[in-house]
């Protein structure tokens, strides 16, 4: 019979979501074919898994970061493809995490043969957290504010930022507890559908966000160097905004967003920027599945007719860092980085740029499998986010360094 066969995660089975793990099995026979599946429960009860077909190595091992799958959800060397894999069982499934309090486990089960998975041989679970040892998680109603704060343990003083995910609202708290876990003292911000603010404001006003950046900086944590901003979509043109027209703020990174106001008009202190045009009769919409695809609607950005609707980064003393996915089917957000980028580097600013190929729109903390498609909160559509799984896997790991590096340097 031989030992039992083990499945270990190392350096421990317990680790922080953005954590690289090495997944080994030891105590197989030498060349076995064996199935390795994750397994993950979601907190809405939505089961997502993945699984790969591997063979034991002359001496009855197998180490994920050395041998190749040779089938099923992913191909070739992926030490942590068994995580970015995952997918839900009922399609158009987004995995988030909305109390970051308790982890992820997943179940990493491995079964004899390359078929029918009927015969288990051994099993582990990776417990994966939002939340790293003695980081404090902060609920903050003060004043209209509405959000989160997260402060890592010990005195301090760190790089303050403000956090802010797109258009679908609510309050996003898994990105910024991850960035406090590494050593940001983060405020996940909400600005639209939650609590009583609406799912579409008829105006979103800067001395909100203002308010925001003036608590973060009161936080005696906080360094006084100034504050970075970090945004996702609609979230990447208001961090934009808050860059430009907010003191204090020293960094701005955009995710996928735009270089004009979209959607809802920006109020500010004298001003208001308009909503950029946009026509919704321009969405095209797959008959069968009915999957909406935004990506014409605006109105082309290169029109000065348009020009009022711009966000003038390049009067920003900030720094800036502009992601994007080429395979972003939600949204032009390539063109619209560069078109900033162009702007900023015409005034001599800094700026630093990178656009992954194979990427979609949803560029999120690392080993959060892709979202091809799901529902858009507040328009209630499916809608596609686009993406090729392998090359989405990586480019989330790669503009994550970057990110922390960013704020790191410019904070």
């Amino acid at each position: 019979a031989g030992m039992a066969v083990r499945v270990s995660v190392l350096p421990s089975p317990r680790c922080l979501f953005d954590d690289p793990v090495q997944i080994r099995v030891a105590g197989l026979q030498p060349q076995q074919a064996v199935t390795l599946r994750a397994s993950l429960v979601d907190e809405s009860g939505e089961l997502f898994q993945a699984h790969a077909l591997y063979r034991a190595g002359s001496s009855g091992e197998l180490d994920l970061s050395r041998s190749p799958a040779l089938g099923g959800s992913y191909l070739g060397v992926e030490p942590m493809g068994l995580l970015w894999a995952l997918q839900s069982k009922t399609p158009y499934k987004r995995l988030a995490k909305r109390n970051v309090l308790t982890p992820f486990c997943v179940d990493l089960e491995v079964y004899e043969g390359h078929g029918d998975m009927s015969r288990l041989l051994g099993k582990c679970t990776n417990e994966r957290w939002f939340l790293g040892e003695g980081v404090k998680r902060i609920s903050v109603r003060e004043g209209r504010l509405k959000a989160t704060l997260f402060l890592p343990p010990g005195p301090g003083p760190f790089p303050g930022l403000i956090d802010l995910y797109g258009s679908g609202g609510g309050l996003i708290e898994y990105r910024a507890s991850l960035l406090a876990s590494r050593g940001f003292v983060t405020l996940a911000l909400a600005y639209m559908s939650f609590e009583d603010i609406p799912a579409m404001p008829e105006m979103l006003e800067l001395s909100y966000f203002e308010e925001a950046v003036n608590f973060l900086r009161k936080q005696q944590q906080v360094k006084d160097t100034g504050i970075g901003v970090l945004g996702l979509s609609k979230g990447g043109d208001l961090a934009l905004s808050m860059a430009t027209f907010l003191p204090g703020i020293k960094a701005a990174v955009s995710i996928s967003g735009s270089s004009f106001n979209s959607f809802i008009p920006l109020k500010g202190d004298g001003f208001t920027i308009p909503v950029h045009p946009y026509d919704l009769g321009r969405m095209k919409i797959s008959d069968e599945s009915g999957l909406v695809d935004f990506s014409d609607v605006v109105d082309d950005h290169t029109d000065p007719t348009t020009w009022d609707c711009r966000i003038p980064v390049e009067r920003s003393v900030a720094k800036f860092l502009f992601l994007s996915g080429l395979d972003d089917m939600n949204w032009k957000s390539d063109l619209y980085c560069r078109d900033a980028v162009q702007r900023l580097r015409q005034h001599g600013r800094e700026v630093e740029f990178y656009s992954y190929s194979g990427a979609g729109h949803l560029l999120e903390p690392p080993y959060l499998p892709l979202c091809k498609v799901s529902i858009h909160r507040v328009l209630g559509m499916l809608v596609r986010w686009g993406g090729q799984w392998r090359e989405h896997a990586k480019a989330q790991e790669d503009a994550w360094r970057r990110i922390q590096a960013f704020f790191w340097q410019h904070l």
